[in-house]
């Protein structure tokens, strides 16, 4: 059975930092492209990042970018998303999916605020 869990969101101030972090199992990680998602009230969902089997090659939104970092650890069958610099725009609900074969699954999301 596939799992995908997200952890690590919450509420934090705007300039403040979290790192949500998608725990996974049922497949092979190691051979997944893992993706990062995130969806805010009202709007379309949107590819925040993504990183390659690899871990070489990652790539991000421009609205993120210098501010976020996409990570996996393999052994922990882990992706992580270090999110720096946070806005009031990144409020949403983010959402870890892995990608093989032409599949892809989705976790269930975790909910990141940023307000003062």
């Amino acid at each position: 059975q596939v799992q995908l869990v997200e952890s690590g969101g919450g509420l934090v101030q705007p300039g403040g930092s979290l790192r949500l972090s998608c725990a996974t199992s049922g497949f092979t990680f190691s051979r997944s492209t893992m993706r990062w998602y995130r969806q805010a009230p009202g709007k379309e969902r949107e590819l925040v990042a993504s990183i390659t089997r690899s871990g070489r090659d990652t790539n991000y939104d421009d609205s993120v970018k210098g501010r976020f970092t996409i990570s996996r650890d393999d052994a922990k069958n882990t992706v992580y998303l270090q999110m720096n610099s946070l806005k009031p725009e990144d409020t949403a609900v983010y959402y870890c999916t892995a990608g093989y074969n032409g599949m892809e699954w989705w976790g269930q999301g975790t909910q990141v605020t940023v307000s003062s």
